[in-house]
């Protein structure tokens, strides 16, 4: 078995796809990612998204709640820690969680139930990294970067957006599908 972050037996990590890596360049594409993003997703996946304050996490959320066809509007959940957006298609809920306020790790986030919502829904953990991995051997990791341009014609307002599978549920998904 290899570490905590990496559920697989040596030598398998090879037979995940490779990250993808997009540049997004307005918050309109942030969310039409996201909408992408939700073709890929179903019941039972769990999503982590990291970057700095401002970086895009919720408006790639709001997108990817869109693309899953759910009830209400898809804010910040900084402050009430977890949303649940019931699906109005019969599909997965989302459930949308800040784990910013949160520096316990698991034992906090055990609080929230997430494992009880997990099998039947998409879960979205904003500032997840180091806290909710054990929830699931499989998950996709979402870094979203901030590019400070050197040049006048740079956009600094960019993102970069460098999506990863890991576990066994994400082995054969082609993430290349995103960068549409």
């Amino acid at each position: 078995m290899g570490t905590p972050h990496d559920p697989y037996p040596a030598g398998t990590q090879d037979r995940l796809p490779p990250a993808v890596r997009i540049t997004v360049r307005t918050a309109e594409r942030m969310r039409d990612l996201g909408r992408r993003l939700a073709a890929l997703l179903g019941p039972g996946d769990l999503v982590l998204l990291n970057g700095e304050l401002g970086a895009g996490k919720t408006t790639l959320t709001r997108g990817l709640g869109e693309g899953l066809g759910v009830r209400g509007a898809v804010t910040s959940p900084t402050f009430v820690i977890a949303r649940v957006h019931p699906s109005l298609t019969g599909g997965p809920a989302l459930v949308h969680v800040d784990a910013y306020r949160l520096g316990g790790g698991l034992d906090e986030m055990e609080d929230l139930d997430l494992d009880v919502s997990l099998p039947e829904s998409v879960v979205v953990v904003e500032w997840g990294e180091g806290k909710v991995e054990e929830l699931s051997e499989a998950r996709l990791q979402v870094v979203i970067e901030r590019t400070v341009g050197s040049t006048p014609e740079a956009d600094d307002d960019a993102r970069v957006v460098t999506v990863s599978g890991v576990g066994p549920r994400w082995a054969a998904t082609d993430l290349a599908a995103l960068e549409a």
